[in-house]
């Protein structure tokens, strides 16, 4: 029955997006020769062949957004990623639909109707699909068009499971109850929903009750009866699903991938690949040529100073761990009398450290010792924004501590950060930077490296 209502409403969907399409096909001719900056009247004959076009239009977006998965069902899925798709997609028709027009027709048609079109159906698609997903949610949450849930399982995997399915009511999925292995936990209730039998007994529950997906949830201790319960219910109707139990493991950007057909779990993954490796460096460069150009006269000004200040070299090279674990030398300007750690050996910089030349203790102070790193940056072992780079001396003791502190090499170091920009710096807790660190990696975006670039601007007195 709701695989039946599922198929009226994916066609109610796509008559409802072809209609919005032509809609927005007809508006920008209107908006184009008629409402324009400079009107131009056009007769019933020019409009019927812009009209006629819909016929080219309309098949185009059909196979598009078919081929994006649109008229999939996508109870589970992020509302934001269907507006995503409707997007991409058609950005995509459009091209296309040009294309066809410029190889097959007389190429006379106005390219304003065309950016006038695209961001209308863009406009309408999406604030429809969103309206449309808030009402489906809603009649949901009042008990209609649900999907009724067995999980198989009862750990702390399955628990989850269950929680997340109640917490998105919206997504129209009423649990009707667990399986187990354990005889003795048959009939006991988890968060007020019952354990109904064993894991072997699970073709009787799905005779005897309405189940349309049955969620596989086995601890791993548990997964060698996969086999056994996956026969059982082979011949069944219901969807099957499975969630392996690798939860604690999620590190980095999670997700699946296809390899020809074989599904692929990442467990971790840098979030710098694509468009997004490429945005990222292009700001790194165009940034870092921007102020090292503005900074050259203060940079000569400064180095004049260390060097009449204090014997030594003006420029202080120091062995660094960057991007998947690679050493580089970061540049600096001097803070420190030559020869700073020869009676300590490697040591952290402390308040009030006595090693800082005069006007190093200034330097230090405003971070302007770290204005040479955009250099690094324009080498490419660094970036503008990302985990502040670490001694190689130190990680082996960081390592140890903190599993998933090499997790942080998943980016490249930058010369701010999350963690920096939150006064986590100097005699911090390295624990709370790593939380930081890997909070940034895991919600990057390039706005949220301006957001951090320039909020470093006001936290640049944190340092020894």
């Amino acid at each position: 029955m709701l695989k039946k209502h599922q198929e009226v409403f994916q066609t109610i969907l796509f008559l409802t997006d072809m209609a919005i399409i032509s809609l927005g096909w007809v508006l920008a001719y209107f908006l184009r020769f008629y409402l324009g900056p400079i009107p131009v009247l056009k007769g019933i004959t020019a409009a019927k062949e812009f009209l006629s076009l819909l016929i080219f239009l309309l098949p185009v977006f059909a196979i598009t957004f078919r081929s994006f998965g649109l008229y999939e069902p996508m109870r589970s899925s992020a509302r934001f990623a269907e507006i995503k798709k409707v997007f991409s997609a058609s950005i995509l028709s459009t091209l296309i639909f040009i294309t066809i027009i410029y190889l097959f027709k007389e190429y006379k048609y106005s390219r304003v109707v065309f950016l006038y079109f695209l961001g209308l159906i863009t406009i309408f698609l999406s604030v429809f699909r969103y309206l449309l997903r808030l009402l489906v949610g809603w009649l949901r949450k009042q008990g209609y068009n649900l999907r009724f849930v067995l999980i198989v399982g009862d750990g702390k995997l399955a628990q989850e499971v269950e929680r997340k399915l109640v917490d998105h009511a919206e997504y129209g999925f009423k649990i009707v109850g667990f399986l187990t292995k354990e005889k003795d936990s048959v009939g006991k209730k988890i968060n007020g929903i019952p354990v109904l039998a064993r894991y072997s007994d699970i073709k009787e529950v799905l005779n005897k009750m309405a189940v349309d997906q049955v969620i596989l949830a086995l601890p791993f201790e548990h997964v060698r009866m996969l086999k056994g319960i996956l026969g059982e219910i082979y011949d069944e109707m219901a969807e099957i699903k499975v969630v392996p139990d690798l939860y604690q493991y999620f590190t980095l950007r999670q997700g699946i991938e296809v390899l020809d057909g074989l599904p692929i779990i990442n467990l971790r993954e840098s979030p710098l690949y694509g468009w997004n490796r490429l945005l990222k460096r292009l700001f790194d460069m165009v940034v870092s040529l921007a102020i090292l150009s503005l900074a050259s006269p203060f940079m000569f000004i400064i180095a004049l100073l260390i060097k009449l200040s204090s014997p030594g070299q003006v420029f202080y090279k120091q062995k660094r761990m960057g991007l998947d674990g690679k050493t580089f030398k970061i540049i600096k300007f001097r803070s420190m009398r030559v020869n700073a750690e020869q009676e300590t050996g490697p040591v952290w910089a402390r308040h009030g450290d006595a090693r800082r030349t005069k006007i190093g203790k200034l330097l230090r102070r405003y971070n302007i010792d770290e204005l040479p790193q955009f250099y690094n940056v324009l080498k490419g072992e660094m970036s503008i924004v990302g985990p502040r780079p670490e001694r190689p001396e130190f990680m082996q003791e960081f390592k140890k501590r903190i599993p998933e502190y090499m997790l942080r090499h998943k980016m490249k170091a930058g010369i701010t950060g999350w963690a920096q920009v939150n006064g986590l710096r100097g005699e911090t807790s390295i624990e709370e930077r790593t939380k930081y660190d890997l909070y940034y990696i895991e919600n990057w975006s390039l706005l949220s490296d301006l957001k951090i670039f320039l909020k470093s601007f006001f936290a640049v007195r944190n340092a020894y």
